[in-house]
């Protein structure tokens, strides 16, 4: 027996309905619908009795909660009514408890556009001139839900190049993720674009944020930087760094420690720990040292 259930993300307000379809490739009696909220065993929600054509529901199961709706051929409809933040979970259309299907649920009270905003860093000359190399990177807010895809590209070519993608966070009642492109020096005269895939594009199109090439960069530094001055030099950044939108190395050098700061949080919290309880052993030793010795010069002055 084989049912289709393609994987699927849906978002809808309060209030609302939502609603998934379960395709049989051949009859069955009873078509299950699981809930799976996460900490928690799956549980089943309802089964539909095919053969009667009519749902039957689990104990504390409201019938105006759940409706199922018989399509055309073996194809099934389930819906949910009224949906509540705690309607959000995971649901599985199964047959003979075995896992067909998932469909993704999620409820939020959100705002109208929660598409992602981009927000673009160009590469600092101080990095072009050391590394002979540009990065570009690209942070995406406010958006909801949480799948999301990026890749990167040269403009006018599909193909997609190696780019390093952060961990999707969230923020509040939406979403963050960064994404940046290494460009060699092979590559420094060509533009890039980043490509955004998300359920939420306006008119769900791919999102395409094109950067300057490079050497465009370099030169837009160029002609905007003053002439040197025979000052002496400070430690201090220089002022281009600062006016400058392709020069803003010390911003986006903090900005990204930041970035990776966080992805480092979430992904070495063992090691951070393991860290710790070395450190207390070692302070427990160092302790329980300074103890037995205080305790043997009491003892000697006894004597």
């Amino acid at each position: 027996m084989q049912v289709s259930s393609n994987l699927m993300l849906i978002t809808s307000k309060t209030g609302e309905t939502a609603s998934f379809p379960c395709d049989l490739t051949q009859g069955a009696t009873y078509i299950h619908l699981y809930k799976h909220e996460e900490g928690m065993a799956p549980r089943r929600l309802l089964y539909y009795d095919s053969y009667n054509s009519k749902p039957v529901l689990e104990s504390g199961i409201s019938g105006a909660k759940y409706h199922v709706y018989k399509g055309t051929g073996r194809s099934y409809t389930f819906a949910i009514l009224n949906l509540q933040a705690s309607d959000s979970g995971i649901y599985y259309c199964a047959i003979w408890d075995k896992h067909v299907g998932s469909d993704f649920l999620y409820t939020r009270n959100l705002a109208a556009d929660t598409s992602p905003k981009p927000t673009v860093f160009l590469p600092s000359i101080a990095e072009i001139n050391h590394d002979n190399a540009g990065t570009y990177l690209c942070l995406l807010e406010n958006f909801f839900p949480d799948v999301i895809t990026v890749s990167w590209r040269v403009k006018n070519d599909k193909r997609a190049l190696p780019s390093q993608q952060g961990n999707t966070m969230k923020t509040k009642d939406t979403y963050m993720k960064l994404s940046w492109l290494t460009v060699t020096e092979n590559s420094m005269d060509k533009q890039h674009v980043c490509v955004v895939k998300h359920q939420k594009n306006i008119g769900g199109i791919d999102q395409e944020i094109i950067f300057p090439s490079i050497k465009e960069v370099v030169s837009s530094a160029v002609t905007t930087t003053e002439p040197p001055t025979t000052e002496p030099p400070t430690t201090e950044p220089p002022n281009d760094c600062l006016t400058d939108e392709s020069s803003k190395f010390w911003y986006r050098f903090v900005f990204m420690s930041c970035a990776l700061q966080l992805q480092l949080t979430t992904t070495s919290a063992y090691y951070t720990y393991l860290l710790l309880l070395l450190r207390s052993a070692v302070y427990f030793v160092v302790i329980i040292s300074c103890v037995f010795r205080r305790t043997g010069v009491c003892c000697d002055g006894k004597i």
